[in-house]
């Protein structure tokens, strides 16, 4: 029987994706990216238990095998585990089974449009994801993958056959200041563009405006656009430093996008063909 990592459920959400969705956030990612707002569910927990002494609920120990164990009765929620964590992890992963997420997700039917999967990354999890949204359909509810574009859906697209598609990251044009940001070049994921909006699978587009990077801004948000015109919304989001890792926040900015310096990237991408740009 399947198992996957959860990092964390949210019953009810209005910015994952259309309607009311319960999101899906699963441990693990392909990508390091400096400006991640969960850098919690990059890497999957060691077990190196300097959380264990900093949680002031006693809510983390060691079992038998050395393996660190939340007791999520005990837990008040405070994070403290995951600020002291030098490892970009969480105590808190639960591995779930198809039938264990249903049962949270059954409760929040009646009141939902359908689920988004996140992490972390959650096509590492693609198995796991065709049977989940297999069974999440039969209650007559949508699915949508949230994406870095690491996964080359071209290469497997099993999981499209049973999803209403996919709200893909550009995080940047290819380059340096790709390989700055996230570790990775954007290859893969303008390959996915492409091949998303080929099958009218491509839901939205997203990029995040970086305050006074008007070149790596533009480089970004002109890909895009030269790539999908008006075949589906496009996101210019703010960056906000709130749960950015400080030793990058000096890098990309201590402080929020304004809204009318990402408004210059909306009008750019309007410009460009991109049709449906617009600023979050």
């Amino acid at each position: 029987m399947m198992r996957a990592p959860v990092a964390k459920i949210i019953p009810f959400s209005n910015v994952d994706g259309p309607g009311n969705r319960t999101s899906v956030f699963f441990q693990g990612c392909t990508f390091n990216c400096l400006f991640c707002h969960n850098p919690e569910t990059i890497h999957l927990c060691k077990s190196c238990g300097i959380c264990v002494e900093k949680c002031p609920a006693g809510a983390l120990s060691f079992d038998a095998s050395g393996t660190v164990v939340w007791n999520s009765t005990a837990c008040v929620g405070c994070d403290s585990c995951i600020h002291v964590c030098p490892h970009d992890s969480s105590p808190r992963v639960r591995w779930l089974t198809v039938e264990d997420l249903m049962k949270e997700i059954r409760r929040s039917a009646p009141y939902i449009d359908g689920i988004t999967t996140s992490g972390g990354e959650c096509t590492l999890q693609n198995e796991f994801l065709i049977e989940l949204f297999t069974e999440v359909r039969k209650l007559g509810k949508t699915c949508l993958i949230d994406s870095n574009g690491s996964f080359d859906f071209e290469a497997d697209p099993r999981i499209l056959t049973v999803s209403e598609g996919v709200m893909l990251d550009v995080k940047a044009a290819d380059g340096a200041w790709s390989n700055i940001l996230i570790s990775h070049t954007q290859e893969l994921v303008l390959k996915n563009l492409d091949y998303l909006l080929s099958v009218n699978k491509l839901h939205e587009v997203r990029t995040v405006i970086f305050p006074g990077r008007d070149t790596e801004n533009a480089e970004a948000v002109r890909t895009v656009a030269g790539h999908i015109g008006s075949a589906c919304p496009y996101k210019i989001i703010r960056y906000r430093p709130f749960g950015v890792r400080e030793r990058y926040q000096k890098l990309l900015g201590e402080f929020e996008t304004e809204t009318e310096y990402a408004e210059r990237f909306a009008r750019l991408a309007r410009e460009c063909g991109a049709a449906k740009a617009f600023v979050v």
